[in-house]
């Protein structure tokens, strides 16, 4: 099936789920995911679970947080 991870088209199995296409994109954006430094949203801007099961023509973006992981700065404020 074809789905599209931050435009681009790419070809995968129909029981592929939303981390399968990340890594289909882009191999080295899973340690981001798994330290939640990043995360995928769906086409209407909608943060997905990476197990979530995909349909023919999905539209994902992975968004990659600016900030580092950690403590927050205005946490004291």
């Amino acid at each position: 099936m074809r789905v599209f991870v931050n435009a681009v088209p790419l070809e995968l199995e129909k029981s592929a789920d939303v981390h399968a296409a990340v890594l289909a994109l882009d191999r080295e954006l899973e340690p981001k995911l798994l330290a939640g430094a990043a995360f995928v949203t769906d086409a209407r801007g909608i943060e997905v679970p990476l197990e979530a099961p995909l349909a023919e023509g999905a539209i994902l973006r992975v968004v990659v947080r600016a900030r580092r992981a950690g403590r927050d700065p205005d946490a004291d404020a």
